[in-house]
C-alpha cells in the first residue's frame, strides 16, 4: 500500500488534489496536511488522513511525514518566505525517508522573468541537492485568475491588461489537480513538467469570447504595464499586488506564460480545459 501526502491541503488547489486522489486511491492512503487540521474535517471524516504540518514549524513537520511514501509540495503563498519555508518541508521529507516529492513550481520557471519565479527557482535547486527523488511541476496562471470577476468588464465591455497579441497557457486549478496526481500517483521521479494547457490564447481573443457569451460586445483595452497598475490600484489593489500584477501580465506578451508543451494533458489523462469552458463556468455564478 502506498501512502500519499498532499501539503497546503486546505487551499484552493489543494482540495482540488484530494478530490483527484479520492478518485484514484482509498482515502486511508491520503494523508492531508494543513497548518489548520480543523479545516479539512469533511475530509476525515471520509476516512483521509488529516495532520498538522506548518511550514514555518518544523517539529509539526518532523512528523507529518510519518509513514507517508510520496509527497505533493504544494508552493507556499507567503512572498519572500518560500525558499525557506519550502526547505524546512524538503528537510522533513527527507529524514522522514519518503520516496518521492513532487512540487509545484511555475512555468518555465528557470529562464523565466516574472518576479515569482526567483523564489520556485530556489526552491528547485534545493530539491536538486536534497537527495530526494523528485519531480518539478511546472504550473502556468490559473484560467480563473482570467474569470474570476468578468461582470464588472461585461458591465464596462472592456477587460484591461498588458499583455498585447501575447499568448497565454493557463489551466484551471481542476486540470493542475489531475495533472498532479498524475505524477503523484504514477511519475518514476526525476522529470520536469511543464504543465501548460492545451489550447493557448490571447487577451483579445478571451475578451471577444467572454462578450460572445454575455450577449454583449467587450473589447481587450491594452494598456502600458504603469498604466494597467494604475488600473489595476483603481479597483483597490495595494500598489505592490498591482505592480506585481501588471508586471507579469506585461511579460507574458513576450512568452512568459506560453508553452506549447502537453506535459498536463499527458500526466492527467484528459484534454485541458478551453478558456471558453472556463468562461462559461465563470457565468454560470
Amino acid at each position: 500500500m502506498t501512502t500519499y501526502a498532499v501539503t497546503g491541503a486546505t487551499g484552493k488547489l489543494g482540495r482540488l488534489v484530494l478530490d483527484e486522489l479520492l478518485t484514484k486511491t482509498a482515502p486511508g492512503n491520503i494523508v492531508a496536511l494543513a497548518r489548520n487540521p480543523g479545516a479539512l474535517a469533511d475530509y476525515a471524516e471520509k476516512g483521509v488522513h488529516v495532520r498538522e504540518a506548518d511550514y514555518d514549524d518544523a517539529d509539526s513537520l518532523r512528523g507529518a511525514f510519518e509513514g507517508v511514501d510520496r509527497v505533493l509540495l504544494i508552493s507556499g503563498n507567503a512572498v519572500g518566505q518560500r525558499e525557506r519555508q519550502h526547505g524546512n518541508v524538503i528537510e522533513a521529507a527527507t529524514d522522514a525517508g519518503v520516496s518521492y516529492l513532487a512540487y509545484t513550481s511555475v512555468l518555465n520557471a528557470q529562464g523565466s522573468k516574472l518576479a515569482l519565479a526567483a523564489e520556485h527557482v530556489l526552491t528547485e535547486k534545493l530539491l536538486e541537492n536534497s537527495g530526494l527523488n523528485y519531480d518539478v511541476l511546472r504550473m502556468p496562471w490559473y484560467s480563473e485568475n482570467y474569470t474570476g470577476m468578468l461582470a464588472p468588464s461585461i458591465a464596462h465591455g472592456a477587460i484591461y491588461g498588458a499583455t498585447g497579441e501575447g499568448q497565454l497557457s493557463t489551466a484551471t486549478r481542476a486540470d493542475l489537480a489531475g495533472g498532479a496526481v498524475g505524477a503523484l500517483l504514477n511519475s518514476p521521479g526525476g522529470r520536469t513538467y511543464e504543465l501548460a494547457g492545451d489550447q493557448s490564447w490571447t487577451m483579445a481573443e478571451c475578451a471577444e469570447e467572454v462578450g460572445r457569451q454575455a450577449g454583449k460586445p467587450v473589447q481587450y483595452v491594452n494598456q502600458s504595464e504603469s498604466d494597467y497598475a494604475r488600473t489595476l490600484e483603481g479597483v483597490g489593489l495595494p500598489p505592490p499586488v498591482a505592480g506585481m500584477l501588471a508586471s507579469t501580465s506585461y511579460l507574458a506578451g513576450f512568452g512568459e506564460l506560453y508553452s506549447d508543451s502537453k506535459d498536463l494533458s499527458t500526466l492527467s489523462g484528459r484534454p485541458s480545459t478551453s478558456i471558453k469552458d472556463t468562461i462559461a463556468e465563470a457565468l454560470k455564478d
